[in-house]
């Protein structure tokens, strides 16, 4: 057994650095990275990655909990699956980051940043991501789900997000997350520096991020209220069925725009704990700053990831519209 959540809060390693058990083999490839491989040969190769925020716990706890019943052989695994702890020392502290946020490190971003212990963990990411898939066998399809939470509360509370790709999305992915019963899929407008991005961009994979209710300390998380994404996880894990949808039709929106927070004196207009999802009409104002308004230019527009408190030059909120 490989306890890589206890593992990782410890800042401990295995006593053994690889082993099996009856149905397949591991690797411990570093501090919170972990591979498993069936013995009897696979069709997908998976990436499976929570903390890259480290105050993001759920999703920490679902992976760990799917980690233990792997090894105890509650859940037989078809797939090759890496187990990603994104940012260990956020992790430990509780806090989202260090210094700046991981999840806009990626694609080499990091190589412009000041050069810190989490601008070389993005770097280790790449690199142990990229040898993962390198090494996988060539026909398997390639699959990451990297799995947050939300800094506020959203009207629609469990969504997932995809890299900007030019070609068409993976029909599997979305039935997965179909599956999962979210309430909406948001597709990107530009390329980013997430670790969804990366390894869409680099390596093909079929990757979507996924947002999993409010952010909370360890231990405060009711993981039932995300049973479905588990379930979906452990069917993709085992190959098996997936479970079947439970709500109505997911709703499906498209970014439109990213607000930039350009100076000091940014305002976004709404109230601190205003949910994602939050909507404008055409002509009301989102955001001032001495650069100028940012006006809804669509009859309506919804909000997501609103945060003024980001540093200049930041994204500070996306603006989505509704596909139909």
């Amino acid at each position: 057994m490989v306890d890589l959540l206890a593992l990782t809060l410890a800042q401990k390693m295995p006593v053994q650095m690889q082993g099996e058990t009856a149905g397949f083999t591991w690797q411990w490839l570093g501090e919170g990275l972990l591979q498993c491989t069936p013995k009897t040969g696979y069709g997908k190769t998976i990436v499976l990655s929570a903390g890259i925020h480290g105050n993001e716990t759920a999703p920490i706890e679902l992976l760990d909990q799917i980690i233990h019943d792997l090894f105890a052989e509650r859940l037989a695994l078809a797939v090759q699956v890496l187990f990603v702890l994104g940012n260990p020392e956020a992790i430990r502290h509780g806090v989202r980051y260090l210094e700046n946020d991981m999840n806009r490190m990626f694609c080499g971003a990091y190589q412009h940043l000041i050069q810190d212990q989490e601008t070389e963990r993005a770097a280790h990411l790449e690199q142990v991501t990229a040898q993962f898939f390198q090494q996988s066998n060539p026909v398997a399809q390639r699959y990451h789900y990297d799995l947050h939470t939300a800094i506020r509360a959203s009207l629609l509370p469990v969504f997932a997000l995809f890299p900007y790709q030019t070609h068409s999305y993976d029909d599997f992915l979305i039935q997965t997350l179909k599956a999962a019963d979210l309430d909406a899929l948001v597709y990107h407008n530009a390329a980013g520096k997430t670790f969804t991005h990366f390894t869409a961009e680099r390596f093909q994979a079929a990757s979507s991020t996924l947002e999993l209710g409010k952010a909370k300390p360890f231990g405060a998380n009711d993981l039932s209220e995300f049973s479905s994404t588990d379930q979906m996880l452990r069917a993709v894990l085992s190959d098996q069925a997936l479970p079947v949808r439970q709500k109505g039709s997911i709703r499906q929106f498209k970014v439109v725009d990213s607000i930039l927070k350009q100076s000091d004196d940014f305002q976004l207009h709404l109230s601190a704990d205003a949910p994602n999802f939050s909507t404008f009409q055409k002509g009301q104002v989102i955001a001032t700053q001495q650069a100028g308004d940012y006006v809804a230019h669509n009859q309506q527009v919804w909000i997501l990831f609103p945060n003024p408190k980001v540093k200049a030059g930041l994204r500070a909120g996306l603006v989505l519209t509704e596909m139909v």
